[in-house]
């Protein structure tokens, strides 16, 4: 299951192999992965517009706020948006008349869609680029049957990632307002990290600056605008479309996308006066030194796991029993076999792994009752910061393991709420 991050989770594995299994040997390939992004934009830039526009591209997405929250993170996204990066790079070099850059070009291609099918999205900001552009009719060629190789090898994953599309989480519907949001978001990721003044202020001084830069197209580099809107707008526009019919619009899908706003924003640094590149520069420097320093907080994410680790390790005792309700809270217990290894989850009939799923299976009624008439001790942990749908569901859970719980005679004795938890311990 989930065959689509399938080349990243063999990376992982690999790595665990050779470096050992730890919170830093699972993080450092996706800070490796932004740090290739960040040096590819560079050199994107240098194609574009100079040693200058390379320098501001590369700096603005190594210090984008996003960029560092992928960073952080061990999943493929930081890989697709590296991909990206890169490929995009092979694009211009062909359409300058490189001849020895389709096949590098291919891999690419081939490589980003391994690490997410819909990174492959980015082919059709290339394809409008190149109709923007213009080349020749040898260059066009080249750069079709390019893409058609590099598309060609993806399908195998596009047939099995089709099959296996009921694993992809719930995801809210599109609106009217999905555009704009998703554009906050590239700017500065995550909900309530920064002050509302400054959320209100952000995304539309960006803004202000990527149509101060179509304005002053004049002097930016010719191919800044060709290369960079098509990347930021078409890939959103039509998984925007695509999500009217089955909701896939998961903002980190299109991290890849982040790239193309630090390269407008370098550019528009770039065009503008110097004291309108200082006034723009002061702007966008707090809120991004604020969204900074809140993502590296331990309660930046929505479930803050350290501290129902921290919790369990103080308080729980072997033998405890454990039932988690919300989403897919109860894999928690996957990923930290140390901690509740001796501590049996009463709550799964058949984990993820036995069933070849991405979720455990609740056991039922009778299941959990016997259970329970074998524990003393049970700690419930339930999961908030979840979607409708998810939601509704955890609350029913909640409640039926609240009744069975009264029903075999326990009562809560401690109770903590965390970043997104609920911690209750439940004795006889």
């Amino acid at each position: 299951m989930d065959a689509v991050h399938g080349l990243h989770y063999v990376l992982m594995h690999l790595t665990g192999q050779v470096a050992g299994v730890s919170v830093f040997t699972m993080r450092l390939p996706s800070v490796m992965a932004v740090a290739v992004a960040a040096a590819g934009l560079s050199w994107l830039g240098q194609l574009l517009g100079g040693q200058r526009l390379g320098l501001y591209a590369g700096l603005l997405l190594a210090v984008l706020p996003t960029a560092s929250r992928y960073a952080q993170e061990a999943r493929s996204f930081a890989f697709v948006m590296a991909a990206a990066v890169l490929a995009t790079g092979a694009l211009v070099k062909i359409m300058c008349g490189n001849r020895r850059w389709p096949a590098g070009y291919a891999v690419l291609i081939a490589l980003l869609g391994w690490f997410n099918v819909l990174g492959l999205l980015l082919v059709a900001a290339h394809a409008v680029t190149i109709a923007l552009r213009r080349p020749s009719h040898r260059v066009v060629l080249r750069l079709l049957l390019a893409q058609a190789a590099g598309l060609a090898a993806v399908i195998p994953l596009l047939v099995l990632g089709f099959s296996q599309r009921s694993a992809v989480g719930e995801i809210p519907p599109v609106t009217i307002s999905t555009p704009y949001n998703f554009f906050s978001w590239l700017l500065s990721p995550g909900q309530g990290i920064l002050p509302d003044l400054l959320t209100l202020l952000l995304p539309p001084t960006a803004l202000v600056a990527v149509a101060l830069l179509v304005a002053r197209r004049h002097k930016a580099p010719p191919l800044v605008l060709t290369v960079g809107l098509p990347w930021l707008a078409v890939p959103t526009l039509l998984l925007i479309a695509v999500s009217v019919h089955q909701s896939l619009f998961a903002y980190r899908y299109l991290l890849f996308c982040l790239p193309a706003v630090a390269l407008l924003l370098a550019a528009c640094l770039g065009a503008l006066p110097r004291p309108a590149q200082l006034l723009l520069a002061l702007l966008l420097a707090i809120p991004f030194a604020l969204s900074h320093q809140a993502i590296r907080q331990q309660d930046s994410r929505a479930w803050d796991t350290k501290a129902l680790i921290t919790t369990m390790q103080s308080q729980a005792t072997p033998g405890d029993g454990v039932l988690f309700s919300g989403g897919r809270c109860d894999l928690i217990a996957s990923a930290y076999p140390e901690i509740f290894a001796h501590l049996p989850d009463l709550g799964t009939a058949q984990t993820a792994a036995e069933r070849d799923s991405v979720n455990n299976l609740p056991a039922g009624p009778a299941l959990l009752e016997q259970r329970l008439s074998e524990a003393n001790r049970v700690w419930r942990i339930a999961c908030r910061h979840l979607s409708p749908g998810s939601g509704k569901f955890a609350t029913h859970i909640a409640a039926s393991q609240e009744q069975a719980l009264t029903d075999a005679g326990f009562s809560p004795t401690y109770h903590v709420s965390v970043q997104g938890m609920d911690i209750t311990l439940h004795q006889r």
